[in-house]
């Protein structure tokens, strides 16, 4: 009988410190004495992505961005050997693995790289022969071949931010594997942040759809680009504690969907601001002259409103990441004076809210209901967007607390669904 296949993913905060390498170290045994062939990979031990960033930033100002990729590619390759010795230590056969040499090629954009292909022909021999694979995260090597005089012409590249998780779930992909663990700081999945909202209820299951949005609002827990790989590839994603043993979160295709309350949980993103082009023609073409300039310095646009025009002028409105509102502002400001707007207006100090949960589109009452939530917390609404599986306000930064404890309350997120109890009944 063959012997399930796992991949197991342990982020930074879980490899720390030496002590805690350890402790990962001997759950990988755990698991290897109960019969699976493990896969690990493994995140940069702790602050260290930030602090290889900072020492980047103390010799330049400009970092070249290959030489980039190949610096914080090496915070991940100290976790994985680290890990590695530590197995060793316990007794149990282990390797290391690069990204490159696990076989995860990507295209060629330095530090957003994108996964092409995974060949895992080396990580699939030393699991065969009874070795646990650690494999670095977050990084591939592009695959752009070799040069006339034979010279190996292939780059390292990173994932960005979150990039194990994907690393993670195309490797369970590529290998067939039975099950992608996801091992973090929390104990799966919640209701809304419970570090803000501590009536926050654990969900033991959530659909790929739910989790996708959750993550695209603001939930950190999951990588966006992860979830997605795993939706279209059918990898079940177990997200768990590393710190304690609890039950975890399966994330996967729900068949219960319909019958659960329709709203899963919240989500919140502060990393967010606002920027107002106040009256600008309201003509053909003027939305093409603000956002080919966005798109073309790589600023991502999330909720867009435009308001009725009067007098053949309108207001236009939408949100960025707040890290890139100083470079928004430099791309837009030739576009204001060139198209005669009124002036541009920013603001830094707002952030997101949304419920989400599958259904909602075709189920009356839940924007009612979310909005006049809002308003008689005293928060108000500046934007509204929405999906079929999500509504979103836009409010002042101030007041996200209050309106997460509000909406977790009316919409009752504290109490177990019916599907959920009954499962655990």
């Amino acid at each position: 009988m063959t012997a399930p296949l796992v991949v197991q993913k342990y982020g930074g905060s879980s490899l720390a410190s030496a002590e805690r390498i350890r402790s990962v170290a001997a759950r990988i045994a755990g698991s290897r004495a109960l019969g699976e062939d493990l896969v690990v990979v493994v995140s940069a031990m702790g602050d260290t992505t930030d602090e290889l960033l900072d020492l980047a930033a103390a010799v330049t100002d400009e970092p070249d961005p290959r030489e980039m990729d190949v610096l914080l590619a090496t915070g991940e390759h100290q976790s994985a050997t680290l890990l590695s010795m530590a197995l060793h230590a316990l007794g149990v056969p282990a390797i290391s693995l690069t990204g490159a040499q696990a076989g995860i090629t990507t295209d060629g954009r330095y530090g957003r790289a994108r996964i092409a292909n995974i060949e895992p022909r080396r990580v699939r021999h030393e699991v065969t022969a009874g070795k646990v694979v650690i494999v670095a995260g977050f990084q591939g090597r592009s695959g752009v071949g070799t040069s006339d005089e034979g010279h190996d012409l292939a780059e390292t590249t990173t994932l960005g931010r979150g990039g194990s998780d994907t690393t993670a779930v195309a490797l369970a992909a590529a290998l067939g594997a039975d099950r992608c663990q996801i091992f973090t700081d929390v104990t799966g999945i919640h209701s809304a942040d419970p570090r803000i909202v501590p009536a926050a209820r654990h969900l033991p299951v959530i659909g790929y759809e739910e989790m996708l949005e959750l993550a695209h609002q603001g939930a950190q827990v999951m990588q966006v680009r992860a979830v997605e790989l795993a939706w279209v590839n059918g990898v079940v994603i177990e997200v768990l504690s590393s710190f304690v043993d609890a039950p975890g979160t399966l994330i996967k295709e729900d068949p219960d969907v319909e019958q659960r309350n329709k709203v899963r949980g919240l989500a919140h993103d502060r990393n967010v601001a606002k920027v107002t082009l106040v009256a600008v023609p309201d003509r053909p073409g003027v939305a093409r002259s603000v956002f080919d300039p966005l798109a073309e310095a790589g600023i991502n646009i999330d909720m867009i409103v435009q308001n009725v025009g009067h007098d053949g002028q309108t207001d236009l409105s939408f949100t960025v990441p707040r890290v890139e509102l100083a470079l928004a502002r430099r791309v837009l400001e030739p576009v204001v004076s060139a198209l005669e707007a009124r002036e541009l207006t920013t603001d830094p100090s707002v952030a997101k809210v949304s419920i989400v949960g599958a259904g909602l589109h075709n189920a009356p009452g839940y924007a009612a209901r979310m909005f006049g939530t809002l308003a008689d917390a005293g928060v108000n609404i500046e934007m509204i967007s929405t999906s079929e599986v999500r509504i979103t306000c836009m409010i002042a930064e101030a007041d996200l607390e209050t309106a997460l404890g509000a909406l977790h309350g009316a919409f009752e997120l504290e109490t177990p669904d019916p599907v959920d109890a009954a499962a655990v009944g």
